[in-house]
């Protein structure tokens, strides 16, 4: 998962009403500068910079491959309809692939434009895997992690220039959230709501642990670059394990069969 210009005054009121969002539930996440709108707008530009940029994202023709599109659509619905999700009704929650089989990756921006690479889709072995690191996606924007590595990284002129209608910058911006590193913190909170979001559903809630599995396998083969930062998976798959039994998760649907003849058919 920016870079903003506007009067000090107007910095002023907007830094002023961003205190509010510091409070203990957000203890330890980092302050944000943006307000829910201002995600919604970023990620709208961003998501436009990214759509355009064929060369570098070149998105997957939905019409070719509406059998993936319809699963990771519906994978999807099963989160957002946990009953989980803060912004459920606030964010777009749309979803593109990226065709790029080198790349294990999946991220989502500010606002809730999610982005898969084909790389992850055929790297992962089932549907409750995917569904897994979607709802670990899912969590960095529900939880606005990337704007507040924004506020952090960028400060307040950046984004708000942007808002602006200047984008000089939205190039830059758009490469830092689709490489975000994000904080053990914000990780951590991401693969615990991944748990909650999966657990009302009827697929494995620890789904995003098996890909840690097979990234844990792999050793020190093509692991993707955002764990750079973030080297342990064995941790990670205990955390997994461990929210999902303090949960009660019942869900034990995997889908593994269709999930890979669907897969099987990216064009």
């Amino acid at each position: 998962m920016k870079k903003f210009i506007f009067p000090i005054a107007v910095i002023a009121i907007v830094f002023v009403s961003a205190c509010g969002l510091v409070n203990k539930k957000n203890k330890g996440q980092g302050f944000n500068i943006y307000t829910i709108e201002q995600d919604k707008e970023l990620g709208a530009k961003v998501s436009q910079e990214i759509d355009s940029n064929s060369t570098e994202y070149p998105l997957l023709d939905s019409a070719k491959n509406v059998q993936v599109y319809q699963m990771i659509y519906r994978v999807r619905d099963k989160i957002l309809n946990s009953g989980a999700v803060t912004h459920k009704d606030d964010f777009q929650w749309r979803l593109r692939i990226i065709k790029d089989d080198s790349t294990l990756n999946a991220f989502c921006t500010p606002g809730g434009y999610i982005y898969i690479y084909t790389g992850i889709l055929k790297f992962l072995d089932n549907e409750s895997q995917l569904a897994g690191v979607m709802g670990h996606e899912i969590a960095h924007a529900d939880k606005r992690h990337s704007t507040r590595q924004m506020t952090k990284m960028f400060g307040v002129q950046v984004g708000l220039d942007i808002l602006a209608g200047n984008y000089t910058m939205l190039k830059d911006v758009t490469a830092a959230i689709v490489g975000l590193k994000y904080s053990r913190d914000h990780e951590t909170e991401a693969d615990q709501f991944s748990v909650e979001y999966l657990c009302p559903t009827d697929y494995d809630a620890a789904g995003g642990g098996g890909f840690f599995q097979k990234i844990e396998e792999m050793g020190g083969g093509r692991q993707p670059e955002f764990l750079s930062t973030h080297p342990d998976p064995g941790k990670r798959i205990e955390h997994f394990n461990s929210a999902k039994i303090t949960l009660g998760c019942t869900g034990a649907n995997n889908n593994t069969t269709e999930y890979k003849r669907i897969v099987s058919t990216l064009k």
